[in-house]
C-alpha cells in the first residue's frame, strides 16, 4: 500500500500461475480473478491491470494464447478495471496472471491485523479448489465438479470494498495457497488473538471433494500446509478428511472476514446482495496469548 495523501492510497499486487484447468478461457478468468482478489481483500477498488504471460509457443497454439488473454480481459472488465498493457516471454511452462493497481482510503484499509476476541468468522467461498483441480489433472474429477470449481474460482471477491467502506469489518484476508488454516493463523498472529472453528460449518464445493481426498487427490502444497498446521492447531476430533479440506491450497478462494457481532446481519445481507458463493459462519476469534486455532468436529 502506498499512501498518496490523507484520503487516497494505492494498493499494488501481482499474482500468476500455471494452468489448473484445460479450458484456456477459464484459465485466463481464474488467473485474473485471483490476482484482483488481493486488492479486494484490502478493501480497495481495482483501477488498472497489466498482463504477465510466459508461453512455450512451440506447444501452445496462438488460438489458445488468445483465449487465455480474452478470459483475463473479461474479468478485468467485469471488475471495472482497465487493462493498460503487459509483457510476454517464452517460457518452458505456460504462466499467466496480472499486476494490479487499486485505490483505497487509508482510513478504511483492511488488513489481517485487527481481529478482536468475540468477532465472528465468515467465509465467502467454499473450499476444495486444490483437491478438485488435482482430480481434473488426474482425470478423476467429474464434469459436474469441474464446472462447479470453475464457477467458484472465476467469481470476483468484489464485495470487499463495500464492506470496508461501510466500516463493517475489523479484519479480512483472502484464502489462497496456504489454505484456510494457514491464512487464519496469519490473521491470529498479526492480531494477537486465537480462533475457534467448527469443521462441519466450513462449506465444501461438492461432496465429491471427499471422494477425491480418499483417492489421494491432494496437492503437494496442501500436504505441506497440513504439516505446518500441526504447529498451531488443536484438532479436537476433526476427521482426516476434514483436516485435508481445511489445509487445502486454494486458488482464487474467498474472503475470510473478522466481523464484529453487531455488524454480522449487515455483512450477511451485503454478501447475499453481491451473490457471494456462500456466507458461512465458521467460527469466532478468541482471546489467546498464542495464535492457536482450535478445530472442533
Amino acid at each position: 500500500m502506498y499512501r498518496i495523501d490523507r484520503t487516497r492510497a494505492l494498493v499494488q499486487t501481482t499474482d500468476f500461475f500455471t494452468p489448473i484447468v484445460d479450458d484456456p478461457f477459464a484459465y485466463g478468468q481464474i488467473a485474473a480473478a485471483n490476482a484482483l482478489s488481493d486488492v479486494y481483500a484490502m478493501g480497495g477498488r481495482p483501477l488498472t491491470a497489466l498482463n504477465l504471460m510466459g508461453m512455450p509457443t512451440e506447444f501452445v497454439p496462438p488460438r489458445a494464447i488468445h483465449m487465455i488473454l480474452c478470459g483475463g480481459a473479461a474479468k478485468i472488465k467485469q471488475a471495472k478495471c482497465v487493462l493498460i498493457g503487459g509483457h510476454t516471454i517464452r517460457s518452458p511452462e505456460p504462466i499467466y496472471g496480472l499486476a494490479v493497481t487499486g485505490m483505497v482510503s487509508p482510513r478504511r484499509l483492511l488488513t489481517n491485523a485487527k481481529a478482536r476476541a468475540g468477532d465472528v468468522l465468515v467465509l465467502t467461498k467454499p473450499l476444495g479448489t486444490g483437491i478438485i483441480t488435482t482430480g481434473i489433472k488426474r482425470g478423476l474429477a467429474s464434469r459436474s465438479a469441474e464446472r462447479k470449481v470453475i464457477a467458484i474460482m472465476t467469481k470476483l471477491n468484489s464485495v470487499g470494498p463495500e464492506l470496508a467502506e461501510k466500516g463493517l469489518l475489523r479484519a479480512a484476508i483472502d484464502v489462497t495457497g496456504f489454505g484456510l488454516l494457514g491464512h487464519l493463523s496469519a490473521m491470529c498472529r498479526a492480531s494477537g488473538v486465537g480462533a475457534e472453528i467448527t469443521a462441519a460449518s466450513v462449506p465444501v464445493i461438492d461432496a465429491e471433494v471427499f471422494e477425491l481426498i480418499t483417492a489421494g487427490c491432494i496437492p503437494g502444497g496442501s500436504r505441506d500446509n497440513l504439516a505446518f498446521a500441526a504447529k498451531f492447531t488443536e484438532w479436537g476430533g476433526a476427521t482426516s478428511a476434514q483436516k485435508d479440506l481445511l489445509t487445502d491450497a486454494q486458488t482464487s478462494g474467498g474472503l475470510l472476514l473478522s466481523v464484529p457481532r453487531r455488524n454480522l446481519d449487515a455483512v450477511l445481507k451485503r454478501l447475499k446482495r453481491h451473490q457471494a458463493s456462500c456466507a458461512a459462519i465458521i467460527g469466532r476469534i478468541v482471546a489467546s496469548s498464542r495464535p492457536k486455532v482450535r478445530v472442533t468436529a
